[in-house]
């Protein structure tokens, strides 16, 4: 995965004091660099033991065989589960997601951007808009909410009738 932010230095990375970071934006921008290193251990540890966590698809497409990332999640454990369902069910050299902007205010941001994914079952690529909604406590993030196209998603996963 490829994450820029419009504050992000000429090598694309954030810059990062060696103490925790508890500033919104500081925090925010940690957790998209270690996105795009792919530890799901090491993403989790910037989730709060018990957060809100909320993805915007249609309750019945939570948990599907195919799409086991899909559902509300509420745990730090739960969080490094979704990372590494994701990485399960997508092909890693096909991979990139585009951070167009980073909004805070306060302890809130707003996340927007596109990703690009190649589905492991179909081998079928897809595009998505998405806009993720964090905010940040005491340098942890307790609400995570996801808004994405999933209809490009989910037809990604489709099986061939």
């Amino acid at each position: 995965m490829i994450f820029l932010s419009d504050d992000a230095n000429q090598d694309g990375r954030s810059a990062m004091s060696m103490t925790a970071p508890t500033d919104t934006r500081t925090v925010v921008e940690e957790l998209l660099r270690r996105i795009g290193e792919g530890d799901p251990e090491r993403i989790a540890e910037l989730y709060a033991e018990q957060g809100d966590w909320k993805l915007d698809w249609p309750e019945v497409e939570h948990g599907r065989t195919a799409t086991p990332w899909i559902r509300h999640r509420s745990t730090r454990a739960d969080a490094a589960a979704h990372y590494r369902e994701i990485a399960d069910h997508h092909v890693p050299e096909l991979v990139a997601t585009e951070v167009e902007r980073l909004l805070v205010d306060g302890s809130d941001a707003v996340v927007l951007g596109e990703i690009r994914q190649t589905a492991r079952s179909t081998g079928r690529s897809y595009r998505a808009r998405f806009a993720l909604h964090l905010t940040v406590e005491d340098g942890l993030v307790t609400r995570h909410h996801v808004y994405e196209d999933s209809l490009a998603v989910a037809q990604a996963f489709e099986a061939e009738k």
